[in-house]
């Protein structure tokens, strides 16, 4: 059986809870740096699986430290340890208790091993940071003149420098979108052909999906990249009394998420099975968000289908194995 270490990890320092044979918890505190990760691996067990919360990019160094030193890791989404946690009706919050039931949800849940993107993917990804940073304050800016421009009196040159702003945010924001394409064309060049063979799909939602994927190598299913992405239906039912209406998990990934959102859209016409799949919901009655989600589902499964088979995209094509359509 596993041993699992838990941490809770922020910006300047991690705590640790390590099992002991008798079930309690010894607790350490040390330095979110490179002194402190050399301290913490002198006290575990080489074996041992340390679990941790993906908590913005701090818990980033520390994850690579010990995947380079071949240490077993693995990172989850905090909503998940924030879930595990109520279902235990646990009050108390320190980060020594966190690191606790981190080390427990581990114990429990099994989580998969982690590993580091590639060099190019985490390039692309911090690219993507970066505009989504640009977007913000794009958007801002937007909401800044519009709300001005309903004023009757106004500073024109307050004004000029907005518009300055916004333009030269926009201009940045182009080139590093380039930026990404140019090094998915580079490099992902016959993934990206791939997936955008499929009707709906354009380069932008191709790009984004190589990332988030890692080129496909962090999932072995369609299904599994799915509940990443927070497009997995939730079912509310219980017994007889419990019979709420089934929604979609939120969990994952709101950007690609959006994007396949986006593509459900121009899929209903131009992709034969999307299309078809959204005539039968109709039928039945299904609100026009399900429909759409249940469509990027099937977009996603296109898209292993694709990239499973090394081949174009083609309507008429069944292949159970991928389940291609």
């Amino acid at each position: 059986m596993n041993k699992y270490n838990g941490i809770d990890i922020s910006k300047a320092s991690f705590d640790v809870a390590i099992k002991q044979k008798d079930g309690t918890f010894n607790s350490y505190k040390f330095q979110n740096n490179l002194n402190g990760f050399k301290k913490f691996i002198k006290i575990i067990d080489s074996e041992s699986i340390t679990v941790m919360e993906a908590t913005g990019t701090y818990y980033l160094p520390l994850a690579i430290f010990l995947y380079k030193n071949n240490y077993k890791v693995a990172v989850v989404n905090p909503l998940q340890i924030k879930y595990f946690v109520k279902m235990r009706m646990i009050r108390a919050k320190t980060d020594k208790k966190d690191a606790i039931m981190i080390a427990l949800y581990g114990e429990s849940e099994k989580p998969t091993l982690w590993k580091p993107k590639s060099d190019i993917v985490q390039q692309m990804a911090q690219l993507h940071t970066i505009i989504e940073g640009l977007i913000k304050q794009e958007t801002a800016i937007k909401n800044q003149l519009e709300a001005f421009n309903q004023m009757i009196i106004n500073d024109k040159e307050g004004i000029k420098v907005l518009r300055s702003l916004l333009k030269k945010i926009q201009k940045e924001k182009m080139k590093l979108e380039n930026r990404i394409l140019e090094l998915a064309q580079k490099y992902y060049s016959k993934t990206i052909s791939l997936i955008t063979s499929i009707p709906g799909i354009g380069k932008k939602t191709a790009v984004m999906l190589v990332v988030v994927s890692d080129n496909f190598t962090k999932f072995e299913s369609a299904k599994q990249m799915a509940a990443y992405i927070g497009i997995s239906p939730r079912i509310y039912k219980s017994g007889t009394s419990v019979n709420g209406s089934g929604h979609i998990s939120k969990m994952g990934n709101k950007y690609i998420r959006k994007l396949l959102y986006l593509c459900s859209w121009s899929a209903k016409k131009y992709n034969k099975q999307s299309k078809l799949m959204n005539e039968r919901m109709i039928e039945k009655g299904k609100p026009q968000k399900v429909i759409n989600m249940a469509i990027a589902n099937k977009l996603l499964k296109q898209v292993f289908g694709v990239i499973k088979s090394g081949k174009l995209y083609d309507e008429n094509y069944v292949n159970p194995k991928y389940n291609y359509i």
